[in-house]
C-alpha cells in the first residue's frame, strides 16, 4: 500500500495511486544506469561541469548530457552557473543522505552476493 501522505499531497495535482507508482518506477529507474550511478558517485565528492565529468569518467559527451538531463529532471542533481560554466552538484537535501542509506544497506545485504558470485566464478 502506498503512503497516504504522498497521495494526499498529490490529490491537488490529480495524480492517482497508479501514477504515483509510475513515479516510483521513474525514480528507481534513474538508478538503474551504470553511467548515472557513476555520475552520482562522482558528484558526491564535489560539483563538476560537463567537461570535468566527461574527463573523470571517460564517458562520451552525448551520454553524459542525456544522463545529466535525467538526473536533473528527477531532482538528483542541481545546477549552478559560475561565469560561463554550469556546474552540477548532488541534491544535498535528499539524494546525498539517500546514497548514504543505500551504501549502508548494500554493505549489509548486497556486497556478500557479489562475493558469492566471485567465488563461484573462481571455482
Amino acid at each position: 500500500m502506498i503512503n497516504h501522505t504522498i497521495l494526499r499531497h498529490h490529490e491537488n495535482h490529480h495524480i492517482n495511486e497508479k501514477e504515483v507508482y509510475d513515479a516510483y518506477k521513474i525514480f528507481f529507474g534513474t538508478l538503474v544506469s551504470k553511467s548515472r550511478l557513476k555520475i552520482i558517485n562522482l558528484l558526491r565528492k564535489s560539483k563538476k561541469n560537463v567537461s570535468e565529468i566527461i574527463k573523470d569518467l571517460k564517458l562520451d559527451q552525448t551520454s553524459v548530457s542525456h544522463d545529466l538531463a535525467r538526473l536533473k529532471r528527477c531532482g538528483f542533481v542541481t545546477t549552478e552557473r559560475e561565469g560561463k560554466f554550469i556546474f552540477y552538484k548532488l541534491n544535498g537535501k535528499t539524494i546525498r543522505p539517500l546514497m548514504s542509506l543505500i551504501d549502508n544497506h548494500m554493505s549489509h545485504y548486497c556486497i556478500h552476493i557479489l562475493e558469492t558470485i566471485k567465488e563461484e566464478i573462481e571455482k
